[in-house]
């Protein structure tokens, strides 16, 4: 998957991934206060099919929307795509770069090693 999304982009995605399916009114109602046109939505909404990322059933001559990717794909993609760009591709600088810049507490380290221990046993295990 190659797909950046905008902001904007992002914002419907969420509506939709909860909603697993819906018109563009039902995202419209979703959002807050000032909630954007119908056409903005819409017009997001086709952005989004041209990238792939959703879909369309057509009931009469009104369309319901489903995404093609899931959240969690989503934030995979976002993941590897942040290491890559911005930590030369390596897991290693990027959890190098968390606890040496973002002054964690002891136990949030603790957390950390014990996420690290665990797949660690897991992978002797298989």
């Amino acid at each position: 998957m190659n797909k950046e999304l905008t902001k904007a982009e992002e914002q419907v995605m969420e509506h939709l991934w909860e909603l697993e399916e819906a018109f563009v009114k039902e995202i419209v109602e979703r959002m807050e206060e000032p909630r954007p046109a119908y056409t903005t939505i819409s017009t997001i909404i086709r952005i989004l099919e041209k990238k792939e990322i959703v879909a369309h059933k057509t009931y009469g001559n009104t369309h319901k929307y489903f995404p093609l990717i899931s959240k969690a794909e989503y934030s995979e993609y976002c993941t590897r795509n942040l290491i890559r760009r911005h930590f030369e591709g390596s897991l290693g600088n990027l959890v190098s770069f968390f606890t040496s810049k973002n002054n964690l507490s002891l136990g949030e380290l603790e957390e950390i090693q014990q996420l690290i221990n665990d797949e660690i046993n897991q992978k002797k295990q298989s």
